[in-house]
């Protein structure tokens, strides 16, 4: 470990250590015992925001973007350290990514129409208190991608962090209500509980002064908001298969596979959860993933093993094994792996659980296709109707528009890794609330607006 590294774990170790003093958080910015508390600071804190000017929200949103660069190892390290999941290195990123890419209120456009008639004005204004629910996956990216979109728009945002990682996103609130005072913001404009539970979520959900929901998250909670009678964003579940054709450059596409398998530990929603590649190719490529890529081909009994361990018995996720290295995984089932293993794969039918459940680690299983035609319905299968994510390598135009229309997803990537499609080495804005459920897709700053008309009659056309 180097010198910078037992640094960042000194500081990191300090912070969790002044954060559970008699098990309250003291002294941060945001945070709150109870629920309708919080609620009535943001409240209080949205009718400041909803009257500055677009510059105003601007020069809080630059300096969060500041704090988040500058405490990118420190968040990290914390989220690591406090769930056990993904890995450090490519956190460090995904901070950096978020605070680059994430659109402010460049993304807040304003449509005219003007004629002989006269003007008329569609301008985006916001909803007022949002409530949002985080994951563990990605706890302070999260927030952090949502708090910049949601005060481009207007917005406060009370946030119901995932209990697992709620020191994490208590220290991440108290940044940015940091950033929104030393721009000459106010404070509370990101609010959480020091305890958030199932009823702290109830209290925000059914709160009157609440009237848009986002949830991001796994199948339980976006069922949860959606079942709320309010306007809801659902970012739900996916399970993003990845199709390999005759065509593909396939030295390429196994790189472009592990890489995005791999970052994060595979806890990314739309990283490659499975591989459907066509009988003809299906050996060379596999041949790429474990010779060049750092892909451990697992036999029979390991993948027993493996599946007895991060399944329960009901089938459900063994939550102490997501987000966890190839070689943690492997050590759980008696296999010591080198250090140049990155992945687990092997060859299966597409029924198999490691298969066709979302794992979130990276154990990747194959699936041989006669044909493009059975991949696209194989593909289709295992998406499971999440219309998330899939991903494809080929050359052929007519294949990759085929699978586009048959997949119907609201991220598509083509001949790349799977983080792409959110700015990492591919054209785009970044977010970690991506909408598939509920049709928003990649929310941003506009997601969380509404529109409203304006219209002056038979004046202010010049032409």
């Amino acid at each position: 470990m180097s010198v910078d590294e037992r640094l960042v774990q000194t500081i990191v170790q300090k912070v969790m250590a002044n954060m559970q003093i008699t098990g309250e958080v003291t002294g941060m910015h945001g945070v709150f015992k109870d629920m309708n508390d919080a609620i009535a600071a943001s409240i209080e804190a949205q009718k400041k925001v909803r009257l500055m000017t677009l510059d105003q929200r601007e020069k809080i949103i630059s300096v969060i973007r500041e704090k988040v660069h500058r405490n990118a190892e420190l968040l990290a390290n914390m989220g690591v350290n406090e769930t056990g999941m993904g890995n450090v290195g490519d956190k460090i990123l995904k901070h950096h990514l978020t605070a680059e890419k994430t659109p402010g209120t460049e993304d807040i456009s304003t449509i005219a129409w003007s004629g002989d008639r006269g003007l008329t004005l569609v301008e985006m204004g916001p909803f007022g208190v949002i409530g949002a629910i985080t994951p563990a996956t990605n706890p302070s990216e999260t927030v952090i991608c949502n708090c910049i979109g949601m005060l481009a728009g207007g917005n406060t945002v009370v946030f119901n962090p995932h209990p697992n990682a709620k020191k994490t996103t208590i220290f991440t609130i108290n940044m940015i209500n940091e950033a929104s005072l030393e721009a000459g913001g106010p404070d509370n404009i990101a609010v959480t509980v020091e305890e958030p539970t199932l009823d702290s979520s109830a209290v925000m959900m059914k709160h009157p002064a609440i009237h848009l929901l986002v949830a991001t998250g796994g199948p339980g909670v976006v069922t949860a908001v959606l079942s709320s009678g309010k306007r809801a964003i659902g970012a739900g579940a996916g399970n993003p298969p990845v199709l390999v054709d005759e065509t593909a450059d396939l030295r390429k596409a196994a790189q472009d596979i592990i890489n995005g398998c791999t970052f994060d530990n595979n806890l990314p929603c739309i990283a490659e959860k499975e591989i459907v590649a066509v009988d003809s190719i299906a050996d060379e490529l596999m041949h790429y993933i474990i010779a060049e890529n750092g892909g451990y081909l697992a036999d029979k009994e390991v993948i027993q093993r493996l599946a007895d361990t991060v399944l329960t018995p009901k089938g459900t996720l063994n939550r102490q094994c997501v987000g966890r290295s190839a070689k943690d995984l492997l050590a759980m089932v008696g296999v010591e792996a080198g250090a140049d293993v990155r992945c687990i794969v092997f060859e299966g039918e597409k029924e198999h659980p490691l298969i066709s459940e979302e794992l979130m680690m990276p154990i990747l299983g194959m699936v041989r296709v006669k044909d493009f035609h059975e991949g696209v319905e194989t593909a289709l299968w295992l998406e499971h109707g999440n219309r998330h994510s899939a991903h494809i390598h080929s050359k052929n135009v007519d294949h990759i528009t085929e699978y586009a229309k048959a997949l119907d997803t609201a991220i598509l990537v083509k001949n790349g890794p799977s983080y792409a499609a959110l700015g990492f080495g591919g054209e785009g804005y970044c977010t970690f609330t991506i909408a598939s459920r509920t049709g928003e897709g990649l929310t941003s700053a506009q997601t969380f607006t509404k529109r409203r008309r304006c219209t002056m009659s038979d004046s202010l056309c010049i032409r």
